[in-house]
């Protein structure tokens, strides 16, 4: 608790769901608001939301079979230099991976098949040490209403941002010890009020359930370490929560950071990210971000034809993670001191009109 206090810094607006900036943004009309989306022809839509299970089936098992493939060798390795590139690998795999596979079967998009998604998204929520009820809502809400302060719980780019927190977190010292507490205190059946703001009261047994059983396999890793008087089963399970998270921060932070907050406009506030073949496949092409916040139930595997679909309604993709980081990284040094200060993308000729809500911020 003292080392939050001391890296908390004041918000210039309240990032709660229970406080001020709650009420006013429903009072404001941007609560559960009607978004902005780029038309797409109706049957060209219909055929991009299809779902199938053979993607989803091979990603999957290539994925799953490279996480086993370099677990295996980190303990063959373990006590060698050698295990630690390996384990860099396996962190990656198993945090940076998962939080994208987490996100698309969370939706349901990934696999055709229902309990192939579930499947996958317990397994992913435990990697990633989130509540999958808790977080199933969490998200519902994100995309119910993006970057709306005081509605959105998972704003990571608050102004002015928290700049040692972000670093900190490449390495998920801030993150980690915040998502294991929650599970603690979902554990003991308790929610905290952001929780409480959006998980209906008829999911908090399944909640609580959930969060035991994350216990519990934690519990077990503790015991099988002590056992073997070794770190080695931790840094199979749990630890590479910490050294693993590091790519998905740099993937993922460009999806939102630096851009517009309370408007009702997705090419406004959401980045895509043009990644090569290796970082598609990690992030499962969540780097189309803008496209999947317009149409969610476009599965993963066709998120670049979606891409090709509206690029003409939308701001230039970043080339490569390298452009969006040389946009953000001067916003957010200038956010420092100037909170209000954020990327206003530039629409091309004949786009469709902003549409930047009732509270508006077409100017500073």
């Amino acid at each position: 608790m003292g080392l939050m206090k001391l890296i908390t810094f004041p918000m210039d607006r309240s990032y709660s769901l229970t406080g001020p900036e709650a009420q006013k943004a429903v009072a404001a009309g941007l609560a559960n608001a009607d978004w902005y989306r780029t038309p797409v022809d109706r049957k060209r839509l219909k055929a991009l939301m299809q779902r199938a299970d053979g993607p989803a089936l091979r990603d999957t098992a290539l994925w799953l079979g490279l996480l086993g493939a370099t677990g295996a060798a980190g303990i063959a390795l373990w006590g060698s230099g050698w295990a630690v590139p390996v384990f860099l690998v396996y962190g990656v795999l198993y945090a940076s991976a998962a939080d994208s596979r987490w996100h698309e079967c969370g939706h349901g998009t990934a696999f055709r098949t229902r309990w192939m998604n579930d499947v996958v998204y317990q397994i992913a929520s435990f990697l990633m040490m989130r509540n999958p009820v808790v977080w199933r809502w969490s998200h519902a809400r994100h995309h119910t209403d993006t970057i709306i302060v005081g509605r959105d719980p998972e704003i990571s780019g608050m102004r002015p941002p928290q700049l040692i927190v972000i670093g900190l977190n490449f390495l998920g010292l801030v993150s980690v010890p915040q998502s294991f507490a929650a599970l603690v205190r979902n554990a003991l059946g308790r929610l905290a009020p952001d929780e409480a703001d959006y998980v209906p009261d008829s999911e908090r047994p399944k909640a609580v359930r959930a969060a035991r059983i994350h216990m519990g396999i934690y519990g077990a890793t503790l015991i099988a370490c002590i056992a073997a008087g070794s770190i080695l089963p931790a840094m199979l399970i749990g630890l590479p929560r910490f050294y693993g998270i590091w790519l998905l921060l740099v993937m993922g932070l460009p999806q939102h950071l630096g851009l517009a907050e309370d408007v009702l406009d997705h090419r406004l506030n959401s980045r895509t990210v043009h990644m090569n073949r290796v970082l598609r496949f990690v992030y499962w092409n969540m780097n189309y971000h803008m496209e999947h916040h317009m149409y969610p139930m476009v599965p993963y595997h066709r998120l670049p034809d979606l891409h090709e679909a509206v690029k003409h309604d939308c701001p230039p993709a970043a080339r490569s993670l390298w452009a969006a980081w040389r946009e953000i990284v001067p916003c957010v040094v200038r956010q420092l001191r100037d909170p209000h200060h954020f990327i206003r993308p530039q629409l091309p000729p004949g786009a469709g009109a902003p549409r930047y809500g009732p509270m508006g911020q077409a100017a500073e």
